[in-house]
């Protein structure tokens, strides 16, 4: 199967991506907290757009891509305690053992899902093998998850009152980070588990 990227499905997501934030930042919850959250989105966005005319990823590493900036955007809209989403926490309650708002797991899973665009970006630019792209990938994400949580910290210490509970989002868990770390690690695994089944880097190369 093909996945080389065409210029179609790139531009959809973008204009969806686009029309979601349009959304969010129409009476968002809170609106510093709005800002705080969307601000890594719009720094991925628009690094993907400048970058496009010098390196394409393929259209499956796009749209794994789009899925974290869409639901980042909801959760900045809503915060991420506050997102409805009844219909998931019945599902996902018995499973995961807490009484929550789940959102926020599954959004950290899906961030995971960025190690398959960095695994196919270092296999393509031809850094180093296969197995060492995947720890790679793997540990980058899992770095960045780390260092968001650390953000996380400092601006709800900074910010205080709602807006600082609101943007640190662990409903009252106090292994909220540590359980934040394990989805976006999992959501990681997953991801590359599927860019070694499609190989993508030799699709497009």
């Amino acid at each position: 199967m093909n996945l080389r990227t065409k210029p179609v499905l790139p531009i959809l997501l973008a204009s969806v991506v686009l029309s979601v934030a349009i959304w969010s930042g129409i009476a968002p919850f809170s609106r510093a907290v709005w800002y705080a959250e969307v601000l890594p989105i719009f720094f991925v966005f628009f690094a993907l757009v400048a970058t496009y005319s010098r390196f394409q990823f393929s259209n499956l590493a796009y749209f794994l891509m789009s899925l974290w900036m869409i639901l980042h955007l909801i959760g900045a809209h809503y915060t991420f305690e506050h997102v409805p989403f009844e219909w998931a926490n019945r599902l996902l309650s018995p499973w995961l053992g807490e009484e929550r708002n789940h959102f926020d797991r599954v959004a950290h899973y899906i961030i995971g899902f960025y190690s398959f665009p960095m695994a196919e970006w270092l296999l393509r630019r031809q850094l180093c093998g296969p197995i060492l792209a995947g720890f790679f990938a793997l540990f980058f994400i899992m770095s960045v998850a780390a260092s968001y949580e650390l953000i996380e910290w400092q601006y709800a210490v900074i910010a205080g009152g709602q807006d600082g509970i609101a943007f640190l989002g662990s409903q009252g868990d106090s292994w909220d980070a540590q359980k934040d770390i394990l989805a976006d690690t999992l959501g990681a695994i997953s991801a590359l588990i599927l860019f070694y089944v499609v190989r993508t880097d030799k699709s497009c190369a």
